[in-house]
């Protein structure tokens, strides 16, 4: 593990793994991964659960990390690999929370719908990967950062403005970089220590992108089972 991201979601993570990889960084943990590979929300959920956790097997081949599940554990991730480089993403709160709002909260809820339709007898999406990454997600983002509380917006905003501050207090100032995606290559690529591209600095994952990705990402996960 080389970098590890510590800024929430919806603050230019999917850009910035895409970054990365450009850079030579990769594979760059996401919950992106946690969509498309089967079994990930299960080890994840584990871990949210309390059970022990072997970083190195649960990471294993990815050179980097950003976004939730990874960010909630930051703390114990930047512990374990001391070498590794942390890139705290920020933006500002206000436009934070209402994509927030518009993305993650969104599908939250509407997932945890579906999953007390099952557990009511509702539907069948009892022992899907879908199940699991809802449950997983509430565990690791909803309770663990949010103290369950995602519908009290002074609450999150708090929240979030507490994070940052908490990540510059825990990190010393030559291991961090606190970035906004806006700033493009040459902030990212100093503190790497690598050439800047000479293209663009991506910019993926708004509101649009990230509602084609969640519903294509759906259905595999609502089939999948696990042992």
């Amino acid at each position: 593990m080389r970098v590890i991201g510590a800024g929430f979601g919806r603050t230019g993570t999917l850009s910035l793994k895409t970054a990365l990889e450009r850079l030579g960084f990769g594979p760059c943990h996401h919950m992106t991964e946690v969509f498309e590979r089967p079994g990930q929300a299960r080890r994840w959920l584990a871990l949210a659960e309390g059970r022990p956790v072997d970083w190195d097997d649960l990471l294993g081949g990815y050179e980097s990390c950003v976004d939730w599940p990874s960010a909630s554990y930051w703390r114990e991730l930047a512990a374990h690999y001391p070498e590794a480089k942390v890139v705290l993403t920020v933006r500002d709160p206000e436009r934070w929370l209402a994509s927030m709002e518009a993305t993650i909260f969104r599908q939250h809820e509407r997932g945890t719908t579906l999953a007390g339709r099952a557990l009511l007898g509702i539907s069948s999406l009892l022992g899907t990967d879908f199940a699991a990454f809802i449950r997983m997600t509430d565990l690791t983002v909803g309770r663990r950062v949010f103290d369950g509380r995602t519908d009290d917006r002074e609450h999150v905003l708090k929240t979030f403005r507490a994070h940052i501050e908490e990540v510059v207090a825990a990190i010393p100032p030559e291991r961090l970089l606190r970035f906004e995606v806006r700033e493009g290559w040459e902030p990212l690529c100093g503190f790497l220590g690598v050439p800047v591209p000479d293209e663009p600095f991506p910019k993926v994952n708004d509101k649009a992108d990230f509602e084609r990705h969640a519903r294509g990402s759906m259905l595999p996960m609502l089939l999948r089972r696990g042992g």
